[in-house]
């Protein structure tokens, strides 16, 4: 596999923003693509919405198992794709797309057969369960495809090629907004499925998705294989995904189960600073997308380059992308700053709620420049082949620091002491890592086993 998208030779700054450009696409369909599902879904009624709510546990262990398996395939592709082995990248990207496979598909198995106990003992009730059965029998059988799609995407990442998984995601996501309605109120000659409608639309836009990007890795690009069944091979292969992706899937999941602890500890005080709080991780999701979309560039940038043997040109990528992002997040605040107010405005009517959510978007962003500091190294880490590493940032971020300090701040005043402490934590993780990263270096082990 030749150097096509220039990412061990071109300039570094040129580089990975023609990466990160269409990975913006990409997240920003992703994103959309959850929105018109949630929209189409409300138009149906309180139980409907309250019935795909409660998936969202469900779905975010799978994503999140899906993020894991294509951070394991990125790094490791990517560093057999930059020292020239096109051959052992073949054979690696099969034999992580079976253990994927079976893994989903024997997820997806189990989930089917125990939909009413595991939705039961996750609170839903009588009327929920129905919908939620409807919805998730098809969810399930499209799971495996959805998981195969990311994966394989990954797949076409670690070659530097972003551009293509973000057109085949826009698709997707075309095809979901079309059928959506069509399927969801029975439109025309379509018969009315309600949340069932919702759930074959998502599954059809995943089986087109993965059919493209399956010719892609198979056909056109060559990047995948049929190997010969080789236990000991594919041990070793599973062997090498599972130490990024382990570490990787598990950083995923931390995310929300500390912000359901904020969410709960905000309960405690004042239930408008619950909704205020919820709006504002969504906006956050938004203001951080150009940090996302650099972090899923760089990662196969760094891995191509150290597998090259330019473990400089990956160091240099890192502390580049890492200046960008704090110059581009205080920027952006500065905007935000003045029209925290109208902002909130846009979410609520809710006097409370609009004084809680103007603090959060006053408070919050302006270290959402150190916050992508944190996101983008922990990233890296993965690249570097040092997960637990960048596991352990994250649980110090949000165990050692958010969490003490978010309960001292409700203490001290409340919501607004609370809010407090989530800037001063992302402050104080950004400046660590920017030290971090400045002494990063390629491990002695891999440098010695490259030399041998």
């Amino acid at each position: 596999m030749k150097d096509r998208h220039g990412l061990l030779s071109a300039p570094i700054g040129r580089v990975l923003l023609n990466m990160s450009l269409p990975n913006l696409i990409g997240i920003m369909t992703i994103l959309g693509f959850s929105l018109a599902d949630t929209f189409f879904i409300s138009q149906l009624g309180t139980e409907a919405l309250a019935a795909i709510s409660f998936t969202f546990p469900v779905t975010l262990i799978i994503s999140s198992i899906a993020i894991g398996v294509g951070a394991g395939v990125s790094t490791n592709l990517g560093r057999l794709i930059g020292s020239g082995n096109a051959p052992q990248a073949k054979v690696f990207l099969h034999d992580a797309l079976l253990l994927t496979f079976i893994l989903i598909a024997s997820l997806s198995a189990l989930g089917s057969i125990f939909i009413e106990p595991l939705f039961s003992l996750l609170g839903a009730n009588e009327t929920s369960l129905p919908l939620i059965h409807d919805y998730m029998m098809y969810w399930y059988v499209g799971a495996p495809l959805l998981v195969l799609l990311m994966v394989g995407n990954q797949g076409l990442r670690s070659t530097g090629d972003t551009r293509s998984p973000a057109m085949i995601m826009t698709l997707a996501a075309i095809i979901n907004l079309i059928l959506d309605p069509l399927l969801i109120f029975g439109i025309g000659p379509f018969p009315r499925l309600e949340i069932q409608g919702a759930a074959i639309a998502t599954l059809f836009s995943w089986l087109v998705a993965l059919s493209l990007s399956g010719y892609l890795l198979i056909i056109k690009r060559r990047m995948l294989e049929r190997a010969a069944f080789d236990i000991d091979r594919m041990r070793a292969n599973w062997s090498k995904l599972a130490h990024i992706a382990q570490p990787a899937a598990l950083m995923n999941l931390i995310n929300p189960l500390a912000n359901a602890v904020i969410m709960a500890m905000l309960a405690h005080i004042d239930h408008s600073a619950v909704a205020a709080f919820g709006a504002g991780t969504r906006l956050e999701s938004v203001l951080l997308i150009v940090v996302m979309a650099l972090s899923s560039s760089l990662m196969p940038f760094i891995a191509q380059n150290l597998g090259a043997g330019q473990p400089q040109r990956a160091k240099q990528a890192l502390l580049l992308s890492l200046k960008f992002i704090l110059v581009f997040q205080t920027l952006l605040y500065i905007p935000l700053a003045f029209f925290a107010q109208p902002l909130a405005s846009l979410f609520s009517t809710d006097p409370q709620v609009l004084e809680w959510l103007s603090f959060y978007i006053l408070v919050l962003p302006c270290a959402y420049g150190p916050l992508g500091i944190v996101i983008i190294f922990a990233t890296a880490l993965n690249a570097y082949h040092r997960p637990i590493s960048s596991l352990v940032i994250n649980l110090c971020r949000l165990v050692l620091l958010m969490l003490p300090l978010a309960a001292l701040g409700s203490y001290i005043d409340g919501v607004k002491g609370l809010l407090l402490a989530l800037p001063i934590t992302n402050l104080l993780m950004g400046i660590a890592c920017y030290y971090l990263a400045q002494r990063i270096c390629e491990p002695v082990k891999a440098t010695t086993a490259k030399a041998a």
